[in-house]
């Protein structure tokens, strides 16, 4: 099975592009919404947290606005958090490539926000980076409900810059010129990872770095 990271800046177009993947047949593992499920009631993130950070649940699940808090006023908290956090992601992804695997699924692709900046592009056969140009970028984002300009520079300071993550890519897709374009570029990137004796060199799967906590 060919396991692909799939990661863009913010408003690049990743979570559109992604369910394209998925609507070829492609596994589609989301690293963000793995975390919202380990927040929900019966999540096994709920008691771990609750324990090292009291009064973050409120009715069996994890207030992200009051674990937000937590982590604006404790400069250790974000590190125990991920202590706690990663290691669960990571063993829930684990066990869903593999039974993706076991069952014959020949393409995985996993969405990770901050793929490079975790190192988590060790983890995986090739990196795909979706990308816009800038003012179709801004647009996109500005556009989203709350979203005000000092808080998408903000967002844009905390990740690495659109320019040195497609220097890094193995595959772009590029969704300035709209979803036919990006749709053609995915079929295409299909044919080449799933081409009969495609192989890229194996990358060291990362300790820990699976989500962005963007919106914690």
């Amino acid at each position: 099975m060919i396991v692909l990271g799939l990661t863009g800046s913010i408003g690049m177009g990743k979570s559109t592009t992604g369910a394209m993947f998925a609507d070829r047949g492609a596994l589609l593992w989301n690293a963000d919404d793995a975390v919202h499920a380990l927040y929900a009631p019966g999540g096994a993130a709920v008691a771990p947290l609750e324990a090292a950070f009291p009064g973050v649940v409120v009715d069996g699940a994890v207030d992200r606005a009051r674990l937000a808090e937590v982590l604006g006023r404790d400069d250790t908290a974000f590190r125990r958090l991920e202590t706690i956090v990663h290691p669960l992601v990571a063993a829930g992804r684990l066990a869903e490539l593999d039974a993706a695997r076991a069952a014959g699924v020949r393409l995985a692709v996993l969405d990770i926000p901050l793929l490079f900046e975790t190192g988590g592009d060790r983890a995986v056969d090739a990196v795909v980076v979706v990308t816009a140009d800038p003012d179709t970028q801004r647009q996109r984002v500005l556009s989203r409900p709350g979203m005000t300009p000092e808080r998408f520079q903000a967002i844009l300071e905390r990740q690495m810059p659109d320019a040195e993550k497609r220097r890094r890519a193995d595959f772009i897709i590029d969704t300035t010129g709209g979803l036919e374009a990006a749709r053609d570029r995915v079929d295409q990137i299909m044919g080449i990872v799933l081409a009969p004796g495609w192989n890229w060199p194996d990358r060291t799967l990362p300790a820990s770095g699976e989500t962005s906590h963007e919106g914690l």
